[in-house]
């Protein structure tokens, strides 16, 4: 099978595509063709060496495979050839899914929402589960409370939107001027340019100084220090970036305020209540862009590119059949 080997740790040109041996699956394990995938901020991470004491090189990485079964191995009950699935791989546990075939075990596979293409489904399985964690697991987000969801036109942030309205929250959102209307179509009620406005004035003055219930942090640098100025008593702060610098929380004491962190775990229950929303027509993942895997140095160099351009994800297209006329844009 063809894959994307990362070689070294650096840059986006530190993968090379090689011919490798098509993994078989062992008890409790389902081989899968892979057609789409899709990067995140924790690919380039990986990429560059922020956890290399986790990955021997060589390595596949990836996180995020919508694909087919193509076979099943001993003790397999659920699934049968045939069947089209997505999951995350295990993160830093064997291989990802920059792959034309992955083995997984199957307590992590969900069977793939009918309504999403492959590419689609691919864009949200960790996005997904990483912005249901963070609001349902973590911060509990109720009816008629209120969030603010920093970076609401990226991977997690945009789906974190659809979440949040699908619970019956008030959602405030940060995001520049060219993506308000975008917010607002997937159910932002408030949008914030950041580039022009500072978003702690903002929430004051729409929520007549009384502040939001939860702040959800997709951004890193100083949120989590400036997060208590716009947090209403008893407000909780979740984060999933990785912030080495040391934080101020001196102003969350006088909120009573609570702060969570999160690294997304595996499993298919959260698949399947990702998937419930789907079919109700209350999530849908947005793809911003589409690459081959021949091209995936060039999507990794896109991502991380500041103002790249792109809203939602960036896909992956790993079958050649599955490729869009939309590939590389």
């Amino acid at each position: 099978m063809k894959a994307q080997i990362l070689k070294s740790f650096g840059g986006p040109e530190s993968f090379e595509l090689s011919d490798v041996p098509t993994p078989t699956p062992q008890a409790g394990q389902i081989l899968v063709r892979v057609h789409a995938t899709s990067i995140n901020p924790l690919d380039y991470q990986v990429r560059r060496g922020d956890y290399s004491d986790l990955v021997p090189l060589p390595a596949i990485t990836g996180h995020d495979v919508s694909g087919v079964v193509e076979s099943v191995g001993p003790g397999v009950t659920g699934f049968v050839p045939g069947d089209e699935v997505w999951y995350t791989p295990q993160i830093f546990d064997g291989d990802g899914s920059y792959a034309q075939y992955h083995v997984a075990s199957e307590d992590i596979i969900g069977k793939k929402p009918s309504s999403l293409s492959h590419l689609e489904a691919a864009s949200l399985s960790l996005v997904g589960g990483t912005a249901w964690e963070a609001l349902i697991g973590r911060v509990a987000l109720r009816v008629g409370e209120s969030i603010l969801i920093h970076g609401g036109a990226g991977g997690v942030g945009h789906v974190a939107i659809q979440i949040a309205k699908a619970i019956g929250a008030k959602v405030f959102t940060t995001v520049r001027e060219e993506n308000f209307e975008f917010a607002r179509s997937i159910g932002a009620d408030v949008v914030i340019d950041y580039t022009k406005e500072d978003y702690t004035s903002a929430i004051l003055r729409e929520t007549d100084g009384k502040g939001v219930d939860v702040v959800f942090d997709t951004l890193g640098g100083d949120t989590l220090s400036r997060s208590p100025d716009v947090l209403a008593q008893l407000g909780r702060v979740v984060s999933i970036v990785d912030i080495a610098q040391p934080q101020n929380l001196i102003e969350a004491w006088g909120k009573n305020a609570s702060f969570h962190f999160v690294f997304t775990r595996q499993n298919r229950g959260k698949l399947d209540e990702l998937s419930t929303l789907v079919e109700r027509g209350q999530l849908r993942p947005h793809v911003g862009a589409v690459y081959s895997l021949e091209d995936l140095s060039l999507a990794h160099a896109r991502l991380e590119t500041r103002n790249n351009g792109v809203r939602g994800k960036i896909a992956i297209a790993v079958d050649p059949s599955a490729y869009p006329e939309s590939v590389g844009s």
